[in-house]
């Protein structure tokens, strides 16, 4: 099992293929095991870096501790400095999107290009009080499931996928009820309470990517247009009848987004 070191603590990730590194994030409920499908296609031409952050799959736990992204941005150079990388094309989803905006605005000499999917510069009152509502409902991986599942679909999906989602259900509801799990998902999402990169937009130096779903209601729309109008050489793509969890709702133009932006050789066309 591939790990690193960092203050004592053991970090867990995988490499897959080689070419340009691409580090790909992992969303707040998710793990290295999340991309299983996703690795096929994101290997093809890049060397694919995933790590579990602290309190993730994995890597270990901060039973105890309070912390914020600050904890994990230094887990991505660890893992870069590990593995003898100047830099890479980071790309994050949700949670990680937040963790590769902070890392390229603090390591912007280790980041070649920066790709956000579903991804805020703050944590607004919106989806403060969503993590909130979260925590609250730890204790019951029931009431956990029907207060943080839902919402990140878009309804049509969650509608005529039903049946799969049922079958979602039969899988989270247990680990949500795990309160070894459920802890570190309260942790993390107390991570994001002072999460607040508005004032240092400008301090992204890479060709960006910022990717939208038009039905996301845990991160809406207007979050990626205030990061689009504040981030310079900044793409904006807007995926439609799709939510929050794009990677599930729209698995081709999620993978085809990252692998094409990752692999460009060139930021700029002369036509």
């Amino acid at each position: 099992m591939p790990t690193f070191t960092m203050d004592s603590r053991q970090i867990y990730y995988e490499s897959h293929g080689q070419g340009k590194p691409l580090v790909l994030l992992n969303g707040i409920m998710m793990s290295c095991a999340s991309w299983k499908p996703f690795i096929e296609a994101l290997s093809a031409n890049n060397r694919l870096l995933l790590v579990d952050f602290l309190d993730q799959g994995r890597s270990d736990k901060m039973v105890g501790q309070v912390y914020d992204h600050g904890i994990q941005v230094q887990v991505v150079r660890r893992l870069l400095e590990h593995l003898d990388l100047k830099s890479a094309c980071i790309a994050g989803i949700s949670y990680g999107s937040e963790v590769a905006l902070e890392f390229a605005v603090t390591y912007p000499e280790m980041t070649e290009r920066l790709i956000l999917l579903n991804a805020t510069a703050a944590t607004g009152w919106w989806l403060g009080d969503i993590g909130k509502a979260w925590n609250l409902a730890a204790g019951s991986g029931e009431a956990y499931y029907h207060t943080s599942i839902p919402v990140i679909y878009s309804p049509a999906f969650y509608t005529e996928r039903h049946e799969w989602m049922e079958k979602r259900k039969e899988l989270l509801i247990p680990l949500f009820g795990n309160p070894d799990f459920i802890g570190a998902m309260q942790r993390l999402t107390d991570s994001s309470e002072n999460y607040d990169l508005r004032g240092r937009l400008g301090e992204v130096q890479c060709p960006t990517l910022v990717v939208s779903c038009q039905e996301d209601y845990l991160t809406p729309l207007k979050e990626q247009e205030y990061l689009a109008a504040h981030i310079k050489a900044c793409h904006h793509v807007i995926l439609p009848n799709c939510g929050h969890a794009s990677m599930y709702e729209q698995p081709t133009l999620f993978a085809s987004l990252i692998a094409g932006f990752a692999g460009l050789s060139h930021t700029k066309f002369d036509i």
